[in-house]
């Protein structure tokens, strides 16, 4: 290569980064309770997927700017990526710009952390190509503040959440074998169920919140065991999502005595997913979903990262 060709190269690197935007799964989620803040306390292990969203981010002048290959999307101010790129701004004095071109593939209103994934990703790319003035725990703070979940996505592996979900670690080593590369089905229905609704109807009904005591036992039982990521799951979403939404809960029941595998609502709905075998043929269960929720239904087979 010649000496040229290698620096233009070079510059173009350090001026452009192409980030993948994982979804993610919560394999469990209890929530505990409400804050006077209004916010919700959760304890929850979630894990990214390897299929997701993509960004391109290149370096432009002195303002941000985003697009989306999915009509609807807002790419304005309230755009996740564009709040996130300003809290970056102000967090490290960067005086940069740069312009966002966003590959749409996770669907919104799922429970599958699609715009906060974006924002996680868009940081990341922000402090690379400014030189890094932020560490992983400046990061993980920036994160979230744009977003209750977002600092999960700064993680390349299973994590346990707390607080609101902005306290993040990671699960231990054991544990995450026996979430990492396992299959799993992902499957939406036509219908979204915006966050906020969820969360003020299980405010509704405290006696479903689970008691942190409860919630951490399970978890320290799961974790020092071998169970297998079938015995994790649970979700406390769940009753408010399926009084509302029936179609949810019968399509569950049908995944899981029809095919014998285990399975669950994301987050706060309104996707769902079942653990596959790796020999498992996925097609007769992307039929029943299909079969149930009809053509609009989006499913996707894919893995834990």
């Amino acid at each position: 290569m010649a000496h040229r060709e290698f620096f233009v190269r070079i510059a173009a690197d350090l001026s452009a980064q192409d980030v993948p935007a994982p979804a993610k799964i919560n394999l469990f989620l209890a929530v505990t309770g409400r804050r006077p803040d209004g916010f919700h306390e959760l304890l929850s292990v979630a894990a990214p997927l390897v299929w997701g969203d993509a960004i391109s981010v290149a370096v432009t002048g002195r303002s941000f700017s985003a697009t989306c290959d999915v009509p609807g999307i807002p790419t304005d101010g309230s755009n996740l990526v564009l709040k996130a790129a300003a809290a970056f701004a102000d967090a490290t004095g960067w005086r940069g710009g740069a312009h966002f071109s966003i590959s749409k593939r996770i669907p919104a209103g799922a429970g599958l952390g699609g715009a906060s994934s974006d924002a996680a990703a868009a940081l990341g790319a922000l402090n690379r190509l400014a030189g890094a003035p932020l560490d992983e725990a400046g990061l993980a703070r920036v994160a979230s503040g744009v977003g209750s979940d977002c600092a999960l996505f700064l993680s390349r592996g299973p994590v346990v959440m707390r607080g609101r979900g902005e306290r993040v670690e990671a699960l231990g080593p054991a544990a995450s074998r026996r979430i990492r590369g396992r299959r799993v089905l992902v499957f939406k229905p036509g219908f979204a169920i915006p966050t906020a609704w969820a969360y003020g109807r299980l405010a509704e009904s405290p006696q479903d919140y689970v008691s942190a005591a409860d919630a951490e036992a399970r978890l320290a039982s799961w974790t020092s065991g071998p169970a297998s990521a079938e015995d994790l799951l649970f979700n406390s979403m769940e009753r408010p999502a399926f009084a509302k939404f029936a179609a949810l809960p019968l399509l569950l029941g049908i995944v899981r005595s029809r095919f014998g595998v285990s399975a669950g609502m994301s987050g706060s709905g309104s996707a769902c997913f079942a653990l596959l075998a790796e020999e498992a043929d996925a097609g007769p269960v992307a039929a029943a979903v299909r079969d149930a929720w009809g053509s609009s239904a989006f499913v996707a087979d894919t893995r834990f990262a």
